[in-house]
């Protein structure tokens, strides 16, 4: 029985907010073990140096407890990277746990002090002893590949890891042959730091009898986190190590991975018998955290003379940043796998380099390559109108693969099993009042004022992390407890669950107690990362509760001397259907000589053809000239996520997501001074964010058509604003541009001095 009230599809409020909202969340920072010493990073000031380091002083200062620095943990594994090209393998760099003789960022962690109390580690910290000199940088990858540019790495001649290609190369030359004409773009998607409310902290607690730490941290993962520091860096068996992740203020795929902090607190932990804490200040994120984003990317589509895509070659650079972060090198490569976004291309190429430089390395933020791939066809396909005299929808409805057409298979091998492109277009186009776009030109116009109008009609691949294990168990108190290895961060996985749970059991989401973020309590979890917590997570919850649901009506039916086919589930008991019969859970959970492995039930569920969700943003800017400034007037979104599970939670996610692709369409920019390597925007006084008032009331519908490959019709949703708001805010900034200035490209950040610039040098060029 599913109740309309709690089920699938129902605007459930979210259970954490209430302690949350009354101050009474507990984080990383928030545990602090009797007797705790305080640890501090000692980071390279320089992008790139070679030095002498002595810490022989600052070990004699009052209340120092240990100061490791790379002698002390020369028998550490370094940071794996997990990715590798499929058909030509290589052997990155080593990405020690500290740095010895050379650094290859501003941030590079050269020693670990720890002490009694912060104010002692800092005093420790100033008084280690750095002799530096400093090197020549490679900064930017455009830079880093030219000729006689510093080198990063000696074995990486040229600072390129891989020069891959994927696609048909032969096929794309055809098409471009035979093309009436080419539009062609050249784009950046600039560096962005990944700022989150809560920075990144964790403690250390050694159990010397049993050779054994505790490790409290806020993460997207407790399993993957523990099995990379047990297995690959301290090499020692994963049963020795505990990971407990309570509440995680924001994540972003930032925190899914394994830093150098985590080993380092294990090591001075184990070596002076006490619990360390460690805190990142805003400061240590910025050249401590991995970085996302930084690609440059030239494009061209061949296009038929009535408008039709005849294919497309990409040239894609990508930063790696000083080190190959877990993920880092598959960020551009699997992310061009989404280039051909929702369009009929049948000849398709990409070139794919990715590179070295002095700087922070780069890994997933949030969509993780799909982001970037959505930014470069889009912009593209903008493009393709203005060549062609087209308007933006007609030229995207001319090509888009039509439903008849799905399953799809783009040239680069995804399988697009649902949906229609046009349908979510027309209704954006609707909602934002595109007819009556030219009266609003007009109005703006008498201010001094340009208005400027943008589409981006996104796809996304997510879901595909891997095998997703939930457990639900009935409580001795008639309530339910679901233990999963995903890792909620802000998305509300403890209402999510909690619902499915209430779809088949008819309880209210209060008695469903969510565990997440324990690897003693939790058998396996891949963590959340890449929108799969639904589609995958979701599933194993949704299976694992009707397996318990079949095994308690086993039971009832011993117990009320019936058959299980007369009985049903509804409001937490079992009853004889048509009658007033019926045992409560919790009479269930109690009853004598019950096989307590009937009391739970496992599922596992893996999607391999992941889930394609997709949609429409259209943004309407007004330009003011005189200034550059922007500002959004209208915004509207139309998704397909297949199935909607909570609809409060789902406008959560895009909303979030919209304002962060806002935030970099418009001002994020992390900038690497280009002779020395410094970051010039290393704090929240040079980093500008959004703020609410820099975007605008977000209209947020769905046109979903559910997913044919999975169970439950979801797609993911937890990446897609950040995916679709790049393209079509900037694209409504070109719009205005091009229309009262024939201006056809501006880089994001699109900020009041480079579209001021960019005004002024069109003034300049037409006086002349």
């Amino acid at each position: 029985m599913a109740p309309t009230k709690f089920g699938v599809g129902q605007s459930v409020l979210r259970k954490e907010d209430d302690p949350l909202i009354r101050g009474k969340g507990r984080y990383t920072d928030d545990y602090a073990p009797q007797a705790s010493a305080h640890a501090l990073v000692l980071r390279s000031p320089h992008a790139h140096a070679t030095f002498k380091l002595d810490a022989n002083a600052a070990r004699q200062l009052p209340g120092v407890l240990a100061i490791l620095t790379a002698e002390d943990v020369k028998d550490l594994g370094g940071l794996p990277c997990l990715f590798n090209l499929p058909d030509n393998p290589f052997q990155g760099p080593d990405y020690p746990i500290l740095v010895g003789g050379e650094v290859r960022h501003v941030g590079d962690a050269v020693a670990f002090v720890v002490a009694d109390t912060l104010a002692h580690a800092r005093d420790a910290l100033e008084a280690v002893a750095v002799e530096w000199t400093p090197q020549p940088a490679a900064i930017g990858a455009g830079n880093a590949i030219k000729p006689g540019a510093p080198q990063v790495w000696p074995q990486f001649p040229g600072n390129v890891l891989f020069d891959a290609s994927i696609g048909d190369r032969a096929a794309a030359e055809a098409a471009f042959a035979k093309a009436h004409t080419v539009a062609e773009i050249k784009i950046v998607n600039p560096r962005i730091v990944t700022n989150y409310m809560e920075t990144r902290a964790a403690v250390c607690e050694y159990d010397a009898k049993r050779d054994h730490f505790t490790l409290t941290i806020g993460s997207q993962g407790s399993h993957r986190l523990r099995d990379i520091l047990c297995q690959n860096v301290l090499k020692i068996p994963t049963e020795k190590m505990r990971v407990v992740c309570p509440d995680v203020g924001g994540g972003f795929g930032t925190k899914l991975f394994p830093y150098r902090e985590y080993a380092l607190l294990a090591v001075a932990a184990k070596k002076i018998g006490k619990p360390i804490r460690w805190t990142a200040d805003r400061s240590d994120h910025f050249v401590g955290d991995s970085q996302g984003r930084d690609n440059i990317t030239t494009a061209r589509m061949a296009l038929a003379e009535d408008g039709k895509f005849l294919g497309m070659d990409v040239d894609l650079i990508g930063d790696l940043g000083g080190y190959l972060s877990t993920f880092g090198p598959y960020i551009p490569y699997g992310g061009a796998g989404m280039l051909p976004g929702l369009y009929d291309i049948k000849a398709f190429h990409c070139r794919i380099r990715t590179v070295f430089t002095h700087t922070v390395p780069v890994d997933a933020y949030r969509g993780a390559g799909r982001p970037e791939a959505a930014y470069v066809i889009e912009r593209l396909v903008d493009a393709c109108a203005r060549k062609l005299g087209m308007s933006p929808d007609a030229v995207r409805r001319k090509n888009f693969i039509p439903p008849r057409a799905l399953p799809y298979t783009t040239a680069t091998g995804k399988v697009y099993d649902s949906g229609d492109f046009a349908a979510h277009l027309k209704r954006a186009m609707d909602v934002g009042e595109w007819k009556d776009f030219a009266k609003r030109i007009k109005t703006a116009k008498k201010q001094g004022l340009v208005r400027g109008i943008g589409l981006a009609s996104y796809v996304e691949v997510c879901g595909t992390m891997g095998e997703e294990t939930a457990k639900v168990v009935l409580d001795p108190d008639g309530d339910l407890t679901v233990l999963i290895g995903s890792q909620s961060s802000g998305q509300g996985h403890q209402t999510a669950y909690a619902q499915i749970v209430a779809e088949q059991f008819g309880v209210a989401p209060e008695r469903v107690r969510v565990i997440q973020g324990d690897t003693d309590k939790v058998a396996t979890g891949l963590g959340t990362g890449g929108s799969a917590s639904i589609p995958s997570g979701g599933v194993s919850v949704q299976r694992a509760t009707h397996q318990l649901g079949e095994q308690l009506r086993e039971i009832a039916a011993d117990a009320l001397e019936t058959s299980v086919a007369d009985l049903e589930i509804a409001d937490g008991i079992v009853r004889i259907a048509g009658t007033d019969r019926s045992i409560s859970f919790a009479d269930l959970a109690k009853r004598p000589g019950v096989d307590p492995s009937k009391l739970n039930a496992s599922a596992t569920f893996s999607s391999a053809d992941g889930t394609y969700p997709n949609g429409t943003h259209l943004v309407e800017i007004e330009l003011d000239p005189a200034t550059g400034k922007i500002r959004i007037v209208n915004y509207v979104i139309v998704d397909d996520f297949g199935v909607t599970l909570n609809p409060l939670l789902l406008a959560g996610q895009v909303h979030g997501g919209t304002m962060q692709g806002i935030g970099q369409a418009l001002m994020e920019r992390a900038v690497y001074d280009a002779e020395d390597g410094q970051l010039v925007t290393g704090t929240f006084m040079d980093y500008a964010m959004p703020r609410a008032a820099d975007g605008a009331p977000i209209v947020f519908e769905t046109h979903n058509v559910p997913c044919k490959t999975n169970p439950m019709g979801v797609k993911g949703a937890g990446e897609a604003g950040a995916i679709g708001s790049c393209p079509a805010v900037v694209n409504a900034i070109i719009d205005a541009l091009w229309r009262e200035y024939r201006i056809d490209h501006i880089d994001m950040p699109a900020t009041p001095e480079r579209v001021w610039m960019a005004i002024r040098e069109h003034e300049r060029q037409h006086r002349l």
